[in-house]
């Protein structure tokens, strides 16, 4: 099986997953929007099995966003948003840190927190909308 390979801009922090990349989630959130500058975040969420770090470690630095659960991890060296814990079974991979070959395939199949779009985003592919969270 093809190993699914990324890393941050700069190359300092990279990885692998064992399974191909299907399933895309977006954030649209405010918080995720802050964080990337943009309309949100895209991630595969793939169970820690399948997830390896291969270099970089040293290079991750995380952000606890303060009274709230919510976390970020990015390279130290470039500012790329990292993978990081999803929950205590799954990462969080953002799918912008794989290249499209690797994506083949993927789609997007839900958009999560779409109350909180930015106004001026337009959600225009068949991914299901949901108001708030899914688990």
């Amino acid at each position: 099986m093809k190993m699914v390979k990324g890393s941050c801009n700069c190359n300092a922090v990279q990885f692998e997953i064992s399974l191909p990349i299907t399933d895309i989630y977006v954030c649209h959130c405010s918080i995720c929007r802050k964080a990337s500058g943009g309309n949100g975040v895209s991630v595969a969420v793939v169970n820690n099995q399948h997830f390896a770090w291969l270099t970089g470690t040293d290079k991750i630095k995380t952000w606890h966003k303060p009274n709230h659960d919510w976390v970020c991890s990015f390279c130290t060296q470039c500012g790329s948003n990292l993978p990081g814990k999803n929950d205590e079974q799954r990462m969080y991979v953002p799918v912008g840190l794989i290249a499209n070959d690797d994506l083949a395939g993927a789609k997007v199949v839900h958009h999560m927190w779409v109350s909180s779009k930015a106004c001026w985003h337009e959600i225009g592919d068949e991914g299901q909308q949901h108001d708030g969270f899914i688990g």
